[in-house]
């Protein structure tokens, strides 16, 4: 562990919760930098951050921004936007996997990841299955702290559109006083903040926040 602060490497800064975990990190006292790997330049300037452009499809093995105290990774795409099975698993279970195994071998020891509400290897939904085979994956590689936020319906205002989950932000915004915690909508700060404060204490074992938790 760095004493004068952790380095954190984040993944999908550019994104709805990764652009909140951004602005969190950068607020830290506890952060002495932030490397932010992105297939475009972010817009973001920050004396404590690196925003190297990397091709996700092939990661190098050995490179300094690898070397860092903790990993938060909020990758995640849709079906709709990814076009594919194939795509959306290379986005959500292959690229995750392959910067939570570079970052462990340079001895990063917190990986804290947005997962989703329903997560599990075996369930028939595909969605949830991926969700489910990528903690099953992590836990595998031994990491010393370890913690998967698992979200119902993130709620934000994104830079792309996303119709139908609009619609259900909507829905259940309206009908959030009602709902059961676990069923209501996860608001990105909320999301952002767990995934944050999570891999910086670096509780030993694995950790699970639910939906209720972020609601």
């Amino acid at each position: 562990m760095r004493t004068e602060g952790k380095t954190v490497l984040l993944v999908g800064a550019s994104g709805l919760v990764g652009s909140h975990v951004l602005t969190r990190l950068l607020a830290e006292p506890r952060v002495a930098g932030v490397i932010a790997p992105v297939r475009r330049p972010l817009a973001r300037v920050d004396a404590r951050l690196q925003a190297p452009l990397v091709d996700f499809d092939a990661l190098p093995d050995t490179a300094s921004m690898w070397a860092v105290d903790a990993v938060i990774c909020t990758l995640g795409t849709t079906m709709a936007q990814a076009g594919s099975r194939e795509a959306f698993r290379r986005v959500d279970f292959e690229y995750p996997l392959q910067i939570a195994a570079r970052a462990r071998q340079h001895g990063a020891t917190a990986f804290a990841l947005t997962s989703a509400m329903g997560a599990d290897a075996r369930s028939r939904f595909f969605y949830n299955r991926v969700k489910g085979e990528l903690e099953a994956a992590l836990r595998a590689q031994g990491w010393p702290s370890l913690t998967f936020v698992r979200p119902g319906l993130i709620a934000g205002e994104r830079s792309g559109r996303r119709p139908a989950e609009h619609l259900a932000g909507r829905v259940l915004g309206a009908l959030g006083p009602i709902l059961p915690r676990r069923f209501r909508a996860s608001p990105a700060p909320r999301i952002a903040d767990a995934l944050v404060d999570h891999a910086l204490a670096a509780t030993p074992g694995v950790g699970i926040v639910d939906a209720a938790a972020l609601a």
